[in-house]
């Protein structure tokens, strides 16, 4: 009889995990870093928007990889000390450098709710997929897109701009030219966006094999909307040349300016010469929730696709972009594989007929939906759009502060959330990026700097929803002081 154990032979694995050995304390930890959070929240407005960075902050991340542990606690100090104090500073109102939303704290715990579940949205059968389709549902009906529409969370409108170019890519040459490639076929593709588009979209030319070349700059009427006179010409002088014209971008707030180009008739334009329609709405597109400016996006339902993030204007957390295909099935069929380990079944774990990962690059994704669906239900719609709103009316009353003040010039039209203006000078060209770089400096306001018709602007973008008059008569106040400094400096 064989009295052995069994057993005796099989390799010991060590019992160990991750998790707290002692939750108490854990918990104890995890609450301080919570209301940590919440205090940097709830006074904002006492810390600077921006300070520059200490060497001896920017020196903590020149270190070794750590290959003892280290206490929570200590390393919750160092975020505190070193990494809390010099973030970009979105969350602040006075932040007004580039569109950056501002963020909430239901965002925020509904992003501590996706952490602690850890949910993988390439695919399988759970309900957070249900909580993405059920956005997918809502965008239809706020687009006016019909109900076979497809859309997919992505990191930001760069990604979802790149998944519109794919498919209108392969719907013009056949989806052959995923093996294929481009140079499979003996059309020669052309696009066509304003030269106020995003640079996101010649980047998406680059990477889908077609070539940033092909992308037409068209030139911008006075209100820096898309010419179309313009845009027919250069469809026609490449039609004449033997290219293939296949997609035009237009856009729904421009970065530099906020300008909607005219989507009704750009969706006329497409239609007629048969071209894939992509609208790129980053941050314009929501505005689709205030009944005052919705009006401004008519066109917007023509659109094949359309792109626009929920963490500019709809103050989700970063990152939540999104991507709405009107044709659900070339959406697929642009980025469908079945390799045996993602083998759909018809029941268990790996049933559910909306595998997220058939839509896009990505087979790891992670929740973005659910912060989204956090921030969409607890303030609903209505308020979103009133918050949308109240950000172009303070453009609209920074426009009126330039106005009445002799040191400053408007120098685009304000068409939504986004004034450019300059403190006018003999030497402007030098002296605003200057003024701009002393207001983020000062801590007390935070612009951007861009070029407009050639003339170096001081950018304001006013996303945040914490943003107030009291920011605004900051920036002018500050601006006119340092230009006025400046100018001392000159003739001294």
């Amino acid at each position: 009889m064989n009295n052995e154990d069994p057993n005796a032979e099989l390799p010991r694995v060590e019992s160990r995990t991750l998790d707290p050995a002692d939750w108490p304390d854990f918990r104890n930890q995890a609450h301080r870093m919570l209301d940590d959070m919440l205090d940097y929240t709830e006074t904002i407005r006492q810390r600077p928007v921006w300070q520059p960075i200490p060497e001896e902050a920017r020196q903590r991340f020149h270190g070794d990889l750590p290959e003892a542990p280290s206490d929570l606690a200590a390393v919750h100090e160092e975020f505190m000390r070193f990494i809390l104090p010099y973030s970009a500073g979105n969350v602040h109102p006075g932040f007004m450098g580039w569109v950056h939303g501002g963020g909430t704290p239901v965002g925020m715990l509904a992003e501590m709710l996706a952490a602690g579940l850890n949910a993988n949205l390439g695919g399988r059968d759970h309900v957070p997929i249900e909580v993405e389709r059920q956005i997918v549902r809502w965008m239809r009906r706020i687009f006016g897109f019909p109900e076979s529409a497809s859309g997919l969370f992505v990191t930001g409108t760069s990604v979802a701009n790149l998944i519109g170019v794919l498919i209108a890519r392969d719907a013009a040459l056949g989806f052959e030219t995923r093996c294929a490639g481009v140079a499979g076929s003996s059309k020669r593709l052309a696009a066509y966006a304003s030269a106020a588009a995003h640079s996101s979209i010649g980047k998406a030319m680059d990477i889908s094999g077609i070539g940033n070349g092909a992308l037409r700059r068209i030139p911008v009427d006075g209100r820096q909307r898309m010419d179309l006179g313009a845009l027919e010409k250069a469809i026609e002088a490449d039609r004449r040349a033997g290219l293939t014209p296949f997609l035009v971008v237009g856009t729904a707030g421009t970065v530099d300016t906020g300008a909607i180009d005219n989507l009704d008739a750009l969706g006329s334009v497409c239609r007629r010469e048969r071209l894939w329609f992509h609208v790129d709405g980053a941050f314009g597109a929501l505005a689709i929730l205030a009944p005052d400016l919705a009006p401004r996006l008519k066109g917007i339902e023509r659109a094949d696709s359309l792109a626009f993030d929920f963490h500019k204007w709809g103050q989700t957390p970063y990152d939540a972009g999104f991507a709405l295909v009107r044709d659900e099935a070339l959406h697929r069929n642009t980025f469908a594989e079945s390799p045996a380990y993602l083998r759909k079944e018809m029941r268990g774990l790996a049933a559910g007929s909306f595998w997220p990962c058939d839509y896009g690059p990505d087979l790891s994704r992670g929740f973005r939906a659910l912060k989204t669906w956090f921030t969409l239900k607890v303030y609903g719609a209505a308020a979103l759009g009133s918050i949308i709103s109240r950000t172009c009316a303070l453009a609209r009353y920074l426009e009126s502060r330039i106005a009445a003040t002799p040191e400053l010039e408007l120098l685009a039209p304000v068409e939504l959330n986004i004034v450019c203006f300059g403190y006018r000078a003999a030497d402007a060209q030098r002296m605003n990026p200057r003024i701009v770089v002393e207001l983020q400096e000062s801590g007390v306001v935070a612009p951007s700097s861009t070029m407009v018709a050639g003339r170096m602007a001081i950018r304001a973008a006013i996303v945040n929803h914490r943003t107030g008059t009291e920011e605004i008569d900051a920036l002018v106040e500050k601006t006119v002081a340092l230009g006025r400094a400046i100018e001392a400096e000159g003739t001294a």
